[in-house]
């Protein structure tokens, strides 16, 4: 008699909190229209205030776009809020099974740092509800950034113990890494984390008056942010040595592209840097030097999508994993390529070739490249919503393949 048939999600796997990540990322997308297109004079990031007079003043276009994107943010916060709630307990259980042994004792142990990288994506999210909805926020923020500063180093602090324990484990016991099952980016997931600290640190300096607070957001973003640039360079640079000997794991191929979110998180930290050296501390930086750093940013991750989607393809990946009958948490990880090239085209865009003088803001060159960023944008969602019935709907009989 054949077992009852079970959601994919009930085979439980850490890299489930990348579905709270993706949506975390998403709600932050939608903020991108708000902070682009609404006017907020005396700050550097809308606030309910701001909205609220474009709903009262702004014409039938600009209050439609306020409407829609709270609407949107607040559906993705609270998905990004209640698959993280649903991931840690499924995480707690998981570390009470027997499986946990033999997860922390592999390759695959690197997977626990899914879990500070939700965490630092959520407090983000909670900043943007704020923001959002909270009216007379920005009268009390300087009292919220030590707040989140804490709270960002008690988890860049988690993240830093859980890398300790797999580098202190693979660097001091022979053969506990298996270099053959390297075959993949997966081991770059601790610099995502690492990342998303960052720019959690970064949000003060751009945005506070205090430059003590700005001064201490500066060093913890340089700290972190260092810290996901080495990271990356060393698992990438293995983890390429390893597919050109052994090809690249089916499973794991998503992975290629996480690179891509990894340089528009730290791009978005370096921006924030130079606004509070800038704002806070008198340093000069021109527009163009901008403009060619996010250029420069654009570039390599139009590159890496191009290797990484060619790679699935040739793998087969989005027929068997995505569209056919296999399963994969690790399937999750294509959301954040397509959030993260749609966050990099507006900044590209409003700071880089409109900052330098090379678009006029609202033209229609500035329309096409916003069409396209939107264009991302509604197709990563399409993809998230149709990966969360896949994965959280309703009882499937098709089976995962563990993770590799």
């Amino acid at each position: 008699m054949p077992l009852p048939a079970s959601r994919p999600a009930d085979r439980y796997s850490p890299l489930y909190f990348l579905a709270s990540l993706g949506a975390g990322g998403l709600a932050a997308s939608f903020f991108m229209f708000l902070m682009f297109w609404v006017p907020h004079p005396g700050q550097s990031v809308p606030v309910f205030e701001d909205l609220a007079r474009a709903l009262a003043t702004g014409g039938p276009a600009l209050q439609a776009l306020v409407v829609t994107s709270a609407l949107a943010i607040a559906v993705l916060a609270y998905q990004n809020l209640r698959l993280l709630v649903w991931n840690i307990a499924q995480y707690r259980r998981f570390k009470a099974s027997p499986a946990w042994s033999t997860f922390t004792s592999g390759n695959a142990e690197t997977q626990r740092l899914a879990l500070p990288l939700a965490l630092a994506m959520s407090v983000n999210v909670s900043f943007v509800l704020g923001m959002v909805f909270v009216p007379g926020l920005w009268g009390v923020v300087e009292f919220l950034f030590p707040l989140a500063l804490i709270a960002f180093g008690l988890i860049g602090a988690l993240a830093l113990v859980q890398i300790g324990a797999f580098l202190g484990r693979v660097m001091t016991r022979a053969g506990s890494f298996d270099m053959a099952q390297h075959n993949s980016f997966a081991q770059i997931l601790p610099a995502f984390a690492l990342s998303m600290v960052a720019v959690g640190f970064a949000a003060p300096a751009a945005m506070s008056g205090v430059p003590l607070t700005a001064g201490i957001s500066l060093i913890g973003l340089t700290f972190f942010g260092m810290a996901a640039l080495l990271y990356t360079l060393l698992a990438a640079i293995i983890g390429f040595n390893a597919i050109l000997q052994h090809g690249t794991a089916r499973e794991a191929a998503p992975t290629l592209v996480v690179v891509v979110p990894i340089l528009t998180v730290l791009g978005i930290t370096f921006l924030r840097q130079n606004h509070g050296m800038t704002h806070s501390f008198d340093a000069e930086i021109a527009a163009v030097e901008t403009l060619i750093f996010l250029s420069r940013l654009l570039a390599v991750q139009v590159l890496v999508l191009m290797l990484g989607l060619m790679v699935l393809a040739r793998l087969d990946y989005w027929r068997d994993f995505v569209f056919g009958p296999r399963e994969s948490a690790g399937a999750y990880a294509l959301v954040c390529p397509g959030v993260a090239l749609s966050v990099m085209l507006h900044f590209w865009l409003n700071d880089g070739l409109v900052g330098a003088g090379l678009i006029d803001r609202f033209s229609v060159g500035y329309w096409a490249i916003s069409a396209l960023a939107v264009a991302v944008q509604l197709g990563t969602l399409g993809f998230t919503f149709y990966l969360n019935r896949r994965h959280f709907g309703r009882s499937r009989a098709a089976g995962r393949v563990p993770a590799e």
